[in-house]
């Protein structure tokens, strides 16, 4: 048996600490963390404060939409919603109108707490680029946006 070809890392690094999607992913780990900690005490999770978010920025949006929106299955934005719903955050009609979609809204329950949890989420991102100097985070979004098109998302 032959022993295999090294495979040459996609840049220089002098382990896998120091590879860009190790970075991303113990920042996202990091980030996700420090959102469950935050949302616990405004019983939400991540999702559901996503979707609020979402909602807030475009009312009416269909469970497909918000799936989208929020990185995950219709499956599992279905569930999201149903426990917004059962919380009565969201309003959501028993059937379409138009075609198949079902239009999700904000309650005023929905706006209160968002608003509450957003305080912070917007504390722990302010926390999080607080390592960043002021002058290089366009260049970091700008970067973060074409790593994500490279993978063609």
């Amino acid at each position: 048996m032959e022993t295999p070809t090294p495979v040459p890392p996609p840049h220089a690094a002098k382990d896998v600490t120091e590879h860009v999607g190790y970075r991303l992913k113990r920042a996202s780990a990091a980030l996700r963390t420090a959102m469950d900690r935050a949302l616990r005490e405004h019983g939400l999770t991540v999702p559901q404060y996503s979707c609020l978010e979402l909602l807030d920025e475009q009312p009416g949006l269909s469970n497909a939409d918000l799936a989208r929106g929020t990185f995950v299955t219709r499956q599992s934005a279905n569930v999201v919603l149903r426990g917004l719903k059962d919380a009565e955050l969201i309003t959501r009609p028993q059937s379409a109108e138009h075609g198949r979609a079902l239009p999700v809204h904000l309650t005023a329950a929905g706006r209160e707490r968002l608003h509450a949890a957003r305080r912070a989420v917007y504390a722990i991102e302010v926390r999080m680029i607080s390592g960043v100097p002021a002058d290089r985070l366009a260049a970091l979004l700008s970067d973060l946006d074409a790593m994500t098109e490279a993978l063609g998302d």
